[in-house]
Parts: structure tokens; sequence; C-alpha cells
């Protein structure tokens, strides 16, 4: 028998990597001391020397071309996280070494700068955060992330943020400089109002509570922001739709939106191991749910379905979305960031102790 999932993970093992022919599986003895309490299972943080820090999509149903992502795993250890298959690809696990396995790019900062120096750089919102996040707990040590905004509040550079971590209010400063130009905006997501649920389900994301501050906060200082209750999880927090969105709009938040839970390759397995150790009574009836929405599947990969889901069901959950959305007062659309502010910063003035614009 397995023994318990240690403290503050979101996944209870470590999956097979599908691109991995080997497989190491520890005895149960090697994960407990002596007493049979769960050994803690420490974050290891390897360096990532990638030579490029702007990643391109062209997916129909994402709103942006260019990703910066100054980590790859994510110590939230978010149960139902899309992001975790991206881990096998560097050789880890989609499990507790998504969490616990995190590679960090150090010269994001420096790399970034060099791009926007090129004259071939393009003007454009970069979004941060479109894989993993990036206010993840090393970040207030490592501050990455605030490098970075630094570049873009210095070259103008429009930027839009995705993260459930309140540490982003730290970097108000550079945010609040770019929305001069209408150049950011941030996006919090808030999956639950329960706190005993996003314990155990985002154990190591900020609180309900922290992230409508966080919200608030933003708000006070100018920033737009936008509510995502992401993901719907049909038959788990579908039910707190209306009272997020109520929380949301009286905490400041100016725009909502939603996505479905996706459960691609091997998120499947650890969401259902999440809810086998957590929900274990209402572990079929989420998975059916699920179904409902995805056309008897537990996972569509098809764009703009992906995030939605299909059938009646799918669009039974639309309307509740768009009457709690109205009900609370939210507008219906949310305005483009703008790059017509952006500077390329030169050194041609360096000589008298300030930067040039060019």
């Amino acid at each position: 028998m397995r023994p318990p999932t240690p403290p503050a993970r979101g996944a209870g093992s470590n999956p097979d990597n599908r691109f991995v022919a080997q497989h190491i599986e520890l005895e149960p003895d090697a994960l407990v001391d002596d007493d049979g309490n769960p050994l803690p299972l420490r974050t290891v943080f390897l360096r990532d020397d990638s030579q490029s820090i702007i990643s391109w999509n062209d997916s129909p149903d994402i709103p942006f071309r260019a990703g910066l992502n100054p980590y790859r795993g994510c110590e939230h250890g978010c149960a139902y996280c899309y992001a975790r298959p991206t881990h096998e690809y560097l050789g880890f696990s989609a499990g507790l070494e998504f969490e616990s396995r995190i590679m960090v790019k150090m010269r994001a900062p420096e790399l970034l700068r060099a791009e926007f120096s090129r004259k071939a750089w393009k003007p454009q919102t970069i979004m941060m955060s479109g894989v993993t996040d990036c206010y993840q707990p090393v970040e207030r040590r490592l501050e990455i992330t605030r490098g970075c905004l630094g570049v873009l509040a210095e070259f103008r550079n429009p930027v839009g943020i995705v993260t459930k971590n309140h540490l982003v209010t730290r970097d108000i400063d550079h945010l609040r400089e770019l929305a001069k130009f209408k150049a950011a905006g941030v996006g919090i997501s808030v999956t639950t109002l329960d706190p005993a649920l996003a314990k155990v389900l985002e154990p190591r994301a900020s609180t309900p509570s922290r992230r409508l501050a966080a919200i608030e906060e933003l708000s006070a200082a100018g920033i737009r922001v936008r509510v995502m209750v992401a993901p719907v999880i049909p038959g788990l927090n579908d039910h707190e739709i209306p009272a997020i969105l109520a929380a949301a709009k009286k905490a400041g938040a100016r725009f909502a939106s939603y996505i479905l839970l996706r459960l691609p390759l091997a998120v499947a397995p650890v969401f259902s191991e999440w809810l086998e150790l957590h929900r274990p009574g209402e572990k079929e009836k989420i998975l059916g749910r699920i179904r409902d929405l995805r056309g008897g599947a537990l996972n569509v990969s098809k764009f703009k379905e992906r995030q939605r889901g299909s059938g009646d069901a799918a669009d039974q959950l639309a309307r509740l979305f768009d009457v709690a959305k109205r009900r609370a007062g939210f507008v219906d659309a949310d305005e483009p960031l703008s790059a017509a502010a952006f500077r390329r910063v030169t050194d041609q003035l360096s000589l008298f102790d300030y930067p040039s614009v060019g």
C-alpha cells in the first residue's frame, strides 16, 4: 500500500514518462521515516542555460504569440496543471518531479534585453506564465521575473501576466510604469474561495483571500486586472462561479473569464489520483461530469473546444458564467494592450551615465 502523500504537494506519485523506457519505483519504506510518517520531498532547483527566452505559438485559441517563462516546472504543485507533461521533455515525471525539479532561467532578463535591442524585434505583447507560474515561491528569492519586468518597463513593451500568487504585488512599481502606456495587464487565477480545498488542490499557491487582496492592490495602483476562474472543475468548483466573480469584482477586477479543466496525457492519472486521495466519494461523479463536457472523453485537444468543452453541458456552463458575470457587473470585452510606446534603448549615451532611447 502506497504511503500518504508528503505534505504540501499536489501530485501523489510519479507516473511513467512517455519518452523514457525505464522507470524507477522506490520501495514504500524508502518514502517514510521509522515511524511511518512521509518524508518531506525537497525541491531541487536546476540551472537552465537556454540561449533564447521568447517562445512562440500559433494556436488559434491563444490570444498571444510570444511567451516568456522564467521557470520550467512549478512548485505551486496544482494537481490539475495542464503544463505537467512539458516536464517529460526534460526527462522528468509529470507528477512529483514537475513540482520538485524546477529549471531556472537565471539569464532571462539579459536574454530579453538582447531580444528587444535587435532591430528585427517587432513590439508586441509578451505573455508571462503562459506555461508555468512566473511568481512561484522561489521567485521571492531569485527575482528573475522582477528583472524581466524591469526590462519590459524600460523598453515599454506590453506584457500580460497570469498568476495565482500574491507576490505579483511586489512588482507594482514596474507594472504601474507600463500601465501608464496601456502596456500591462494581470490575470489572477481564482479556482475556489474555500481555503481548505485550495490547500490540497493548489498546495503552494497563495490562499484565495491573498489572491483577492492581490486584485485589490493591483487595481488600486491603476493596473487593469482580470479574474480567471481557471480551471472550472465540474462537480468540484463550478458551483462557486457566481461567488468568485462577485468577490473579484468587489476587489476591483475589471474583466473575467474561465477555462474548463484540461487533462492532457499524464495530467489525467495525476488528477485522478488526487481525487482518490482527497475526494474519493466524489471521484466518479467528477470524472463523469468532465466526460459530459468532453464528448465522453476525459480530454479533447481540439482548438477552441479544449478550453470550453462541447455539447449541452458545455453550453449550460457558458450560460452560467455569462449570467454570473453580468450580475457581478463585469464588462463584456477586454481592451488589447498597446505597443505604441515601445522604445529601443541603446548605449549611445552610456558615457554620460544615462540611457538613451532610439
